[in-house]
């Protein structure tokens, strides 16, 4: 399950973005319920927002229970997923994402398209209120991917189609059933383990 990833690096064309935090800073293990990057199809271009890990439609009033990951294959048919998916997608950019192995002492993997590469989940979002302000919050699609669940994963033509407001549904679904993405991955230390560590120490190889 896709439950940590990481952005600490991003090109200048990335920080020009409108909506880039001015002081932004590199999160190296990012977890469900707290606040990301999400990147969106506006009227004038791409945009950037920040949105909580952790879709919260507006009816929703336990946070408690809002689900970061939402599976690809039942996506379009679940009443929590089915209108964000038809009508609020977004990307969430990264560098990579963790992934942990085993049964009795997990292995934390660091999986990436390639050393220095950003990759982009395709991700759904919501609009919820506390109170008189208006939050955003996402969730990540998932695939499955042998005994695991890994974030679907966009090339630039793929990115283009989700996030565009008029891609028909047949090629949305091709989206959600496309192939696992190539990925590679190294055995970590466990210092990931801990959420709490928020430095770059948490790849530190095995």
């Amino acid at each position: 399950m896709c439950g940590r990833y990481a952005l600490f690096r991003w090109n200048p064309a990335f920080a020009a973005l409108p909506g880039f935090p001015a002081q932004h800073q590199a999160q190296w293990n990012i977890s469900p319920g707290q606040a990301v990057l999400i990147q969106r199809q506006g009227p004038e271009g791409l945009n950037l927002a920040r949105a909580r890990w952790g879709l919260t439609p507006a009816w929703v009033t336990d946070f408690s229970r809002t689900p970061a990951q939402a599976r690809a294959e039942t996506l379009a048919e679940q009443p929590l997923f089915r209108e964000a998916f038809r009508q609020r997608r977004c990307l969430l950019p990264a560098n990579g994402f963790y992934e942990w192995r085993g049964s009795v002492r997990k292995q934390p993997y660091w999986l990436t398209p390639g050393e220095g590469s950003n990759l982009y989940f395709a991700a759904v979002w919501e609009a919820y209120s506390v109170g008189e302000e208006v939050w955003l919050s996402t969730a990540v699609v998932t695939q499955a991917a042998a005994a695991q669940r890994r974030p679907l994963i966009l090339d630039a033509r793929e990115q283009a189609l989700w996030l565009a407001a008029d891609t028909p549904l047949p090629q949305l679904y091709s989206l959600l059933a496309k192939p696992c993405a190539s990925l590679r991955e190294r055995p970590l230390a466990k210092l990931v383990n801990d959420p709490k560590l928020d430095a770059p120490e948490c790849l530190t190889p095995a």
